[in-house]
């Protein structure tokens, strides 16, 4: 029998870091609940809904991968583009077969696109920010998205004025899990990787992060394996409240209760 991995948890507590002085969050899925655009498209169609919000997900992370590693770049499409084309996709692989031939979904993908626009936060993401503000640490979103998905995305969910930063690699054309992606966090942050927090709950973010050289927390929400890839990230948590753990603040102690 193979000898357990230590958790991320218990690894972070012999790992010696100093404490970070910033923090930077990816957006859609740590921020923003991707998947509770699942919720109109089960209205959309029904006994579809989760499934296609699944599949839409992994399909539009897939297709920033392709472009991003296929041909120098040269087939880069920013992120809002990439998420129509990957709805699209999953339209076409679980609700067309069930649909007349020749079916025009126009409507139903234009409702569904106006919804990630506006996609909800997680309950806890405005108390966290403002526990952060509230210690003078500096936050920022760095994200695949592009600048105008993640201006209305936070203005949306009432997040103006707790983010200092809103980081959108488009301007590179480069998504994560390129390092200069990872690069334009340090470079806004004006600080090393190393005195950065980056938090993700994308496992593969996370780790990604964590090769770059930032201290990273995983916000493992559903109880998921980490990639086996034979690093881990500094800390793991179940909700962004966790994030305040790397900072040792006696302020902080009420902040950590939901």
């Amino acid at each position: 029998m193979s000898k357990a991995r230590p958790t991320a948890t218990e690894k972070s507590s012999t790992r010696s870091a100093e404490t970070p002085r910033a923090v930077l969050f990816d957006a859609y899925g740590t921020l923003f609940d991707v998947y509770s655009v699942g919720l109109l498209a089960e209205q959309l169609f029904p006994g579809h809904g989760q499934a296609l919000s699944l599949l839409w997900r992994d399909k539009q992370i897939e297709y920033t991968r392709l472009v991003t590693t296929s041909n120098h770049g040269a087939h880069y499409q920013p992120f809002w583009a990439l998420t129509r084309a990957a709805l699209v996709y999953a339209l076409k692989r679980i609700v067309a077969p069930t649909q007349a031939a020749g079916a025009d979904f126009e409507p139903q993908i234009e409702r569904l696109m106006n919804q990630y626009r506006h996609l909800s936060a997680f309950p806890e993401v405005r108390d966290v920010l403002s526990a952060l503000k509230a210690q003078g640490i500096p936050t920022g979103i760095l994200s695949n998205g592009d600048a105008a998905m993640l201006n209305l995305a936070v203005k949306s969910a009432g997040l103006d004025g707790l983010l200092d930063h809103v980081i959108s690699v488009d301007p590179i054309r480069k998504y994560k899990t390129h390092p200069e992606a990872y690069a334009l966090g340090e470079q806004a942050m004006a600080l090393r990787a190393d005195q950065i927090v980056f938090v993700s709950s994308n496992a593969w973010d996370a780790l990604a992060a964590t090769w770059y050289g930032y201290q990273t927390l995983w916000v493992n929400r559903y109880q998921l394996p980490f990639e086996e890839l034979g690093t881990e990230p500094t800390r793991s948590g179940n909700s962004l409240r966790d994030v305040l753990a790397f900072f040792p603040s006696p302020s902080f102690s009420k902040s950590l209760t939901p």
